[in-house]
């Protein structure tokens, strides 16, 4: 759990300080952003290779290498004197850091028996969630109380505790030991090249204007080119990087797709709260994290709660429960207004922590239990990568359909403003009269009555985002029928 944690929490504080690295390394915001694209980027590739990398070198001295670059590199970061050596750390940091869950998860499946796995993921679950809880309040009050390197330095005596307890505790079955194989060095540039692209079109695309950009097209179309060579080379190769005969399992391939879904859904919706909640609603980032805060600890709650469930009854019900359960808050959340209160936002996040929590363990239980012991981590690494990718996926999703549709509400709205509209006339002249008996003639009405029409478009637009989501996540439903039930 521990290397787990460490990754989870420093992905979290970095976004949070991004604006003290920028203004230490003199760098621009757009700059700036790279810190936390050249993790993720790296980041991307190594996950689906973790397996392979397993074989090649030795889970376990695979994992103790992964925990030591991933904590030497984040000294480094700390270390950084320009923003070049900051991003060339990260990464290596995001290279350490992608195997370190796929190993701890497949690990864990693997020690406890099939009918323990649903509580055992909800200890692990339960520690995973403390990251994105503990991480942007922690990183707030690092960064302001001491400086933004030490988000970095932490991660120093976590590491090295991670390393002596993976010594001593972890074990390696015959089947992980180190085994001699031909390295598949096509399929493993494919697959660099193909993810490092998607990865990079997905975080840069909205802000470079998707497809008008000659960058983001450039970039498409190697990613695709590059991931259908990657596809061929794999079903060719004599060992290939990434058995792709995993997916011929139904339940295991269903499961990846549930799982995307259900990060595109956390993710696209935790990402739009805060903007909300500190654009239009003016709450400060302190109290944008206490909103988010009570859904976090509701997953903590729950995850124990569906693993005993999980472990009595049948596990497709847990899930069905846990997907609709998300689909009802991102539903609630369609329904903000710019006159909402503390509690009335808090509600449906804490709707949403406990859909998560009945959602992820019967979902990983069912998804992964039931596959070969040799093939646990190369099962973890795909299943982490879908999760990964849906959660960037629907980061990018929201963005851009809350930027299209706040434009189409905003011309459709201004249609509105114009002399010729009674009502408009009256609201403009009762304005103008309210301003010059407060001194302030000098403010022109339109001003404030076009400020007004932006809060509101953009208000409307975050409505749709949810909608869609809640939308997304009713339509996965029927999915879980295609799922297996796991026999203890």
């Amino acid at each position: 759990m521990l290397p787990t944690l460490i990754e989870i929490i420093d992905t979290s504080v970095v976004n949070v300080s991004l604006n003290h690295i920028r203004g230490s390394l003199s760098a621009g915001i757009d700059e700036a952003t790279w810190a936390i694209t050249a993790y993720l980027v790296s980041n991307a590739i190594i996950i689906p290779i973790t397996g392979w990398l397993s074989r090649l070198i030795g889970r376990k001295k695979y994992l103790v290498s992964s925990i030591i670059m991933f904590t030497g590199s984040s000294f480094l970061c700390g270390s950084a004197w320009s923003l070049r050596s900051l991003i060339i750390f990260r990464i290596i940091q995001g290279i350490g850091g992608g195997a370190l869950q796929p190993l701890s998860q497949s690990i864990l499946l693997e020690v406890f028996p099939p009918a323990e796995h649903g509580m055992a993921m909800a200890i692990f679950g339960m520690g995973i969630m403390f990251g994105p809880i503990v991480g942007p309040l922690l990183g707030g009050w690092i960064t302001d109380t001491w400086s933004w390197r030490w988000i970095f330095y932490i991660n120093v005596p976590i590491g090295i505790i991670s390393v002596v307890l993976t010594l001593l505790v972890i074990r390696d079955p015959s089947y992980m030991k180190r085994i001699k194989m031909k390295i598949d060095y096509w399929g493993l540039m494919f697959l660099a090249v193909g993810l490092g692209s998607l990865q990079l079109v997905l975080d840069k695309g909205q802000r470079e204007g998707w497809f008008s950009s000659p960058v983001i097209v450039s970039f498409s179309v190697i990613m695709a080119v590059s991931l259908i060579l990657f596809i061929i080379q794999e079903v060719f190769a004599e060992h290939p990087i990434i058995d792709l005969r995993l997916f011929r399992d139904r339940t295991f391939s269903t499961g990846n797709i549930l799982m995307f879904f259900a990060f595109f859904n956390l993710f696209g919706s935790i990402v739009l709260l805060p903007i909300y909640l500190q654009t239009l609603m003016g709450y400060t980032a302190f109290l944008a994290g206490l909103v988010l805060g009570p859904g976090g600890v509701m997953t903590m709650i729950a995850l124990p709660i569906a693993g005993f469930f999980v472990a009595k009854h049948n596990p497709k019900i847990i899930l069905a429960c846990g997907i609709a359960i998300s689909a009802l808050s991102t539903y609630l959340m369609s329904s903000f207004n710019l006159q909402a209160d503390f509690w009335t936002i808090v509600w449906p996040r804490i709707v949403l922590g406990t859909g998560m929590g009945f959602l992820f363990i019967p979902l990983t239980t069912m998804t992964l239990s039931h596959m070969p012991k040799k093939r646990m981590t190369e099962a973890t690494a795909m299943y982490n990568l879908l999760r990964n990718i849906g959660g960037s996926v629907g980061v990018a999703f929201v963005t851009t359909i809350t930027a299209r549709r706040a434009q189409f509400h905003q011309a459709r709205m201004a249609e509105h403003l114009s002399s010729f509209e009674p009502a408009f006339r009256t609201v403009r002249g009762k304005i103008a009269a309210i301003l010059q008996f407060t001194g302030l003639y000098h403010i022109p009405p339109d001003a404030l009555i076009y400020g007004e029409l932006q809060r509101q478009s953009h208000m409307l637009a975050f409505n749709d985002a949810f909608y869609l989501l809640s939308v997304l996540m009713i339509m996965i439903l029927p999915l879980v029928l295609f799922m297996k039930k796991v026999n203890g």
